[in-house]
């Protein structure tokens, strides 16, 4: 495994993604000892999350002979997509930065924001992995606004998990329930501002970070 890993240019790629996250476990229960508090243990669970849709376009890059077979593609994007707003979603983790007489905030601010970036990280490179694969059925600038269009998606996505609470098992689960609450916000948008006013918002604030680093992948390829 570890020479197709490092034959797919992947093993540096897990080797950070790892360290990062075994970072971000080691401070959480650092501080669930510390104060003797469950408070961000979560964030854990969270950031598994986010690992998924890196995992699943990795498994396209390792095998590409999976692409070949038009079903399977479709189930790994399908649930690609389904799993890939986790990985912006610890962002919004940074609501339940407070004042605590137990820890200090910058500590806590430190701890949230490992998980967040760590989770965008993962985000990132595999949307990355999704843009070769997707380049090789459509021109850049077609590949480029669908990238677009995933972001915003994925913002839409991030709102109705931080508010609505549901979540990417939701649509095996709860399937009816979940198609009502986001078709009633699709087709009365007017009545629901707050969903898209967060979901613009949100979405070119993944477009401004995805399309930044992008630049600078860019720049460092020069």
């Amino acid at each position: 495994m570890i020479p197709l890993l490092k034959s797919k240019n992947k093993w540096k790629e897990l080797i950070i993604l790892l360290t990062f996250t075994l970072f971000c476990f080691s401070i959480s229960i650092f501080r669930a000892d510390y104060t003797n508090s469950r408070m961000f243990l979560f964030l854990n669970w969270n950031l598994f999350l986010a690992g998924i849709p890196w995992a699943l376009s990795t498994l396209s890059v390792l095998y590409p002979s999976l692409g070949k077979d038009k079903r399977t593609t479709f189930i790994i994007l399908t649930a690609w997509l389904l799993f890939f707003p986790n990985a912006p979603y610890i962002l919004t983790d940074l609501f339940h930065l407070k004042h605590n007489l137990a820890m200090p905030i910058w500590f806590d601010l430190v701890l949230v924001l490992s998980f967040a970036w760590t989770g965008l990280l993962f985000g990132i490179l595999s949307l990355l992995d999704i843009e070769k694969n997707l380049r090789n059925f459509m021109s850049a600038r077609w590949t480029s606004l669908l990238i677009v269009a995933i972001l915003f998606v994925s913002s839409f996505g991030v709102y109705i998990g931080r508010y609505l609470r549901w979540n990417s098992w939701d649509v095996l689960q709860s399937p009816f329930a979940l198609f009502y609450d986001l078709s009633d916000r699709i087709i009365h948008p007017f009545a629901h501002p707050r969903t898209w006013g967060m979901t613009i918002l949100f979405g070119l604030l993944l477009n401004m970070i995805f399309w930044s680093l992008k630049l600078l992948l860019q720049k460092r390829n020069v």
